[in-house]
């Protein structure tokens, strides 16, 4: 198994989080979403990211703090990680778009700190992001951090501890590696929830 198969996740992932739904009680009152599920928490807002054309729900973005937390779950081999070969598609890409990237470690293990070209109102500039991923059982969680959390370590540690508190819900379908795990609007979707 090549570096780029290897599962790339905390060693405490089993009791810290990300979760596999198997390792949690079901007594703590989730917002389902699906293939995820998220603790509610005070000054928590929930946007779902919905595909144009086909109205299918592809992320969450988590807004806490003045930062978005985008997570999006995916199907991967029981015994092969994804973030390996993930992470350095990220990397290419950001750099062909000529941004830059360098490579950290975390709690989570491997992420990527990147300043990516964006246009904004007075012209060209950059945006910093920070790429996290983990592999768990049969399944991949990757987040995506925007704002001040990117580059802030005080306000980075509270999102990565929103990412912690994620439980994936695999399911028992077989599905390519890569595939997006199917995500849906909650049934006790409010104002505090909405599609985008």
């Amino acid at each position: 198994m090549t570096d780029a198969q290897e599962k790339s996740a905390p060693v405490d992932r089993e009791t810290m989080g990300p979760f596999d739904e198997v390792e949690v009680s079901g007594v703590r009152p989730y917002v389902d979403l699906g293939s995820i599920k998220l603790i509610p928490r005070e000054g928590l807002n929930l946007r779902l990211e919905v595909e144009d054309g086909t109205g299918r729900v592809v992320a969450a973005a988590l807004d806490f703090r003045g930062s978005t937390l985008q997570v999006q779950p995916f199907a991967a081999a029981r015994n092969a990680g994804l973030w390996g070969e993930i992470r350095a598609q990220l990397s290419d890409q950001v750099i062909q778009q000529g941004g830059e990237v360098s490579e950290v470690s975390s709690v989570l293990g491997p992420e990527l700190i990147c300043r990516v070209p964006v246009s904004t109102p007075n012209g060209p500039g950059f945006q910093d992001v920070r790429f996290v991923g983990v592999d768990g059982p049969r399944w991949f969680l990757r987040g995506v951090i925007a704002g001040p959390a990117a580059v802030d370590a005080e306000q980075g540690a509270a999102m990565l501890e929103l990412f912690r508190g994620i439980v994936v819900v695999r399911g028992q379908s077989p599905l390519p590696p890569k595939e997006l795990l199917p995500l849906k609007v909650p049934a006790q979707a409010s104002g505090s929830a909405q599609a985008r």
